[in-house]
């Protein structure tokens, strides 16, 4: 039995990805084992997102060949895809591009068969690397990659990749060259997969995708994301829904009203901002102004109580002067954000803004950087506080011990992090909870 070792950088697609090809190896009679030496193959799911990543990428796929100078070596993911096979890591033996995870198992196989017959290497025996690449244009395809997990290492929460692609090209972004125009996994497929997990004891299922709001845009008819939701919502044994993150453009007051209606929905949502000043929004082509955003905001406050709303900023961006910040802050002060997450502008060679004139100084970012996760901190403490009093329902996941303490934590519908201290076995059920105190709310 084969020993493969995998490891994931990025985002939850990507984690989703990783674990759909444990799944896949395990099935073939892979044994997994940790990402330590000793392993037969080793499969790193990369990311491109920013240039960090890239050498992320290069480092994790550099350490696996020094754990094992003999394993077979996979790159798959976006890092790869993005390098569309040039220019790729002489360490590397296989190359699997996006929408090619899923033949994983039959590339392996057809490479263990040319290295036992010694067609990888040249006439002089040296060995040669990437043997196996499989890179297309995915700019030019139109299939969405269909992979499947019947068992996700959470146990109680699984995420569910419904979408791949992204349209919008925004200016400091690698991905829609990563990973393609928009493709929608069919809803059949989607159900399906919730109806095995939840088979398999599963309640909460997240949808995700690189882009969740265009769901379904590629399908003939008005087949849009608010119908896969309804369709998850009717399977037994799934008590909760959530989403991934949303664009503003997809939240209208019809939206909203008939996500408020669907009872199995969380009330919490990441909505990407990316910056709140009008004049950087427009420099990242992100197609909306800040009040726009802010009504979005209200929509989804008028029809659900007390919502958390969650984001992502960048400080920094190319051109970003201190009266823009300052616009930004004041900004993200005044929508009350749950969670704020908070990441200084990474220069990402093939970005339009990675060739904008006014490039920030690091010093500039990262003062700007604590300045905008100090006001994320006071926000989010904020929030937390504002349930203490009143009783929640909390999906229990794990055991743990905070200041030494045993206790049982879980997440509630607007996931906040509660303990609850009990001697029965709770994890995976749902239970109220009051919260007398801030020592109930970890992070």
């Amino acid at each position: 039995m084969k020993k493969a070792a995998l490891h994931n950088l990025g985002c939850k697609v990507n984690a989703y990805e990783t674990e759909a090809m444990q799944e896949m190896l395990e099935k073939a009679g892979y044994e997994i084992v940790p990402f330590k030496e000793g392993a037969d193959i080793y499969i790193i799911n990369t990311c491109t997102v920013t240039n960090i990543a890239d050498r992320k990428s290069r480092q994790m796929l550099h350490r696996a060949r020094k754990m094992n100078p003999d394993a077979i070596v996979v790159a798959a993911g976006c890092y790869v895809q993005a390098q569309e096979g040039k220019e790729i890591d002489p360490c590397i033996d296989i190359v699997l591009g996006n929408n090619h995870k899923k033949d994983l198992i039959k590339i392996l196989e057809e490479y263990s068969a040319a290295e036992s017959t010694g067609d990888e290497k040249t006439e002089d025996g040296q060995e040669t690397r990437c043997a196996v690449a499989e890179i297309e244009d995915i700019n030019k395809t139109h299939e969405y990659e269909t992979l499947y997990l019947t068992r996700p290492g959470d146990h109680t929460r699984a995420y569910i990749k419904v979408q791949d692609g992204c349209n919008q090209f925004c200016t400091y972004c690698i991905i829609p060259y990563a990973r393609g125009r928009v493709r929608s996994r069919r809803p059949e497929d989607v159900v399906g997969e919730v109806k095995n997990l939840a088979a398999n004891g599963y309640q909460e299922i997240v949808l995700t995708g690189i882009h969740l709001s265009s769901y379904g845009i590629d399908f003939d008819g008005e087949r849009h994301l608010l119908d896969l939701i309804r369709s998850v919502h009717e399977v037994d044994g799934i008590t909760r829904i959530r989403l991934g993150s949303l664009e503003p453009g997809i939240i209208t007051e019809e939206f909203a009203r008939e996500l408020s209606q669907i009872p199995k929905i969380c009330p919490h949502f990441h909505l990407s901002l990316q910056s709140g000043c009008d004049a950087t929004l427009k420099r990242m082509n992100r197609r909306y102004t800040s009040a726009e955003y802010y009504e979005k905001c209200c929509i989804l406050r008028k029809y659900f109580e007390h919502p958390a709303l969650t984001t992502d900023v960048i400080v920094g961006f190319p051109g970003e002067t201190e009266e823009e910040f300052r616009e930004s802050l004041a900004f993200v002060d005044k929508v009350d954000f749950y969670e704020t997450h908070i990441f200084k502008y990474s220069r990402r060679e093939g970005t339009k803004a990675a060739r904008m004139d006014g490039q920030i100084d690091e010093q500039v970012k990262a003062a700007r950087s604590a300045e905008m996760i100090a006001l994320g901190e006071r926000k989010r403490k904020a929030y937390e506080q504002s349930f203490i009093g009143k009783t929640v329902e909390v999906l229990v996941e794990e055991d743990a011990q905070p200041d030494g303490k045993d206790v049982q934590v879980g997440h509630t519908k607007e996931y906040i992090k509660i303990a609850l201290q009990s001697e029965e076995n709770l994890k995976n059920t749902i239970v109220k909870v009051r919260i007398e105190n801030a020592s109930q709310i970890m992070h």
